[in-house]
């Protein structure tokens, strides 16, 4: 039946669907309790940390073990200029992402020199090496981790609005930059980077631009979660099952595609909600789930919609 619908057709239902997904989102808190409120919170950070994964890894072929490390120095930003200079806590939370940028600007000439399973091993040695730093840093209260004290006299209405700014944002930056020429040299240098450097594409340049961009949004996204929680320890700060995480939900939701961690970030979220009784279990569910959608569902939910059925919500296909 989808099919058979007009391109004009589908391009209304897609905006009534989006504009109703916005209006639910801007209207969660008048009408809902604060426990909806925060896992709304959740899903909205996870959904802006995915994408930036998903674009990482589904669109431009980088597959990064790493991304724990933008978390933890996004949210110790937010931290220290909060707790030890009194900048206010949004304030903070931009400048975590200009310095998970300026740590992406660094690494990025040694990381870029590494390919495939090399480049998701490098990624991964940088946040583990950046965790045992702070773990040691006396200046950060070492492994006590800090209390982001500031976080206490704002509202959770505040602070999730930020996360539905940072997740729209996210979103509507990936789809925009997939709509441009940026986007179609990143999906050739994921599908063949030989062909695509023969056929004049610069590299370095679009995965700098790439890794620069998720790097900033996954740091301005953990600074609205550690605002959330209001506690930070460099352990978890930096521990690698952040990116397990994201991995898990851009699998099950479709990587390669925009609506995928949207979706993701929502059966993870209730997952993780659901699964909070059963912490020796809640991995091992976790990893079945995973393994299950992989062998029957390959392209993940979003994925196997969209060949099957034809349905999306953000075409960047073009015409």
């Amino acid at each position: 039946m989808i099919r058979l619908m007009g391109p004009n057709k589908k391009g209304i239902i897609r905006t009534a669907v989006l504009i109703l997904l916005v209006v639910v989102l801007a209207t969660i808190p008048l009408w809902t309790t604060r426990y909806v409120v925060n896992v709304a919170l959740q899903v909205c950070v996870f959904v802006a940390m995915a994408s930036m994964w998903n674009l990482l890894a589904g669109y431009s072929g980088m597959v990064s073990l790493g991304q724990q490390m933008f978390i933890g120095l996004g949210g110790y930003t937010l931290a220290v200029l909060s707790l030890y200079y009194h900048f206010p806590v949004f304030l903070g939370v931009f400048l975590g992402g200009i310095m998970s940028v300026l740590l992406a600007i660094i690494i990025s000439i040694p990381v870029f020199r590494m390919k495939g399973v090399y480049f998701a091993i490098g990624t991964w040695v940088i946040g583990e090496t950046l965790g045992i730093c702070f773990s040691n840093w006396g200046y950060v209260k070492y492994g006590m981790g800090l209390f982001i004290q500031p976080a206490y006299r704002l509202s959770m209405s505040y602070i999730y609005y930020g996360a539905v700014i940072t997740c729209i944002v996210s979103v509507l930056l990936v789809y925009i930059l997939l709509r441009s020429n940026l986007g179609l040299a990143l999906m050739a240098i994921r599908d063949n980077d030989v062909a695509s450097e023969a056929l004049g594409v610069n590299m370095f340049r679009c995965k700098f631009t790439c890794f620069l961009i998720s790097a900033f949004i996954t740091g301005v996204a953990a600074g609205i979660l550690y605002l959330n929680t209001i506690f930070i320890q460099p352990f978890e700060a930096f521990g690698i099952g952040w990116t397990v995480n994201l991995l898990f939900i851009v699998i099950i939701g479709g990587i390669g595609t925009i609506e995928g961690p949207i979706i993701g970030a929502l059966i993870f979220v209730l997952l993780q909600q659901f699964l909070s009784e059963y912490v020796g279990y809640n991995l091992i569910i976790l990893g079945t789930i995973t393994i299950m959608v992989i062998f029957f569902a390959p392209r993940g939910i979003a994925g196997t919609l969209q060949r099957k059925y034809g349905m999306e919500l953000f075409c960047v296909r073009r015409t």
